[in-house]
């Protein structure tokens, strides 16, 4: 037998129901939507969260909190990743890009102190904690605030 040569177990696939082709077909007429009534219209039929009229779930849950508008995301790259670029070489926002250290759109980027630092580089980011700071003047680098 080949990937070619095989077909469904018998029973397990189903034939669509083609409504609304006469009253031969056992769904015509009304197509299986009964009489008259909401969802017997096309279009018909409650918007998702509806409860009859009841009060609904998300107003009854109490509120929480606010969100804050003015919010900056930092993408977050760690001091030992940055052992992939070359010694001596001066690294920005492009250069964690094209690295894969960042995959989506951020307000900036913050450098934090985790790891060790092997290469000497020359850093550009937003923000750099202060265990990073050391880390890279450490190794012989420099930190710049863009």
């Amino acid at each position: 037998m080949k990937l070619h040569e095989l077909k469904p177990v018998e029973g397990a696939r189903h034939s669509k129901k083609r409504v609304g082709r006469g009253t031969g077909s056992g769904h015509g007429k009304t197509s299986g939507r009964g009489n008259k009534g909401q969802n017997s219209r096309s279009g018909g039929g409650v918007r998702p969260g509806f409860e009859g009229g009841q009060t609904p779930l998300f107003k009854r849950l109490p509120k929480r909190g606010f969100t804050n508008v003015n919010r900056k995301e930092y993408a977050i790259i760690n001091v030992e990743e940055l052992n992939c670029f070359k010694d001596g070489s001066e690294v920005s926002i492009n250069d964690f890009v094209k690295q894969g250290l960042i995959n989506k759109r951020y307000d900036g980027i913050k450098v934090l102190g985790n790891g060790k630092l092997s290469v000497k580089l020359t850093v550009k980011a937003n923000k750099f904690s202060k265990s990073a700071e050391k880390i890279i003047a450490d190794a012989g680098g420099k930190t710049e605030v863009i």
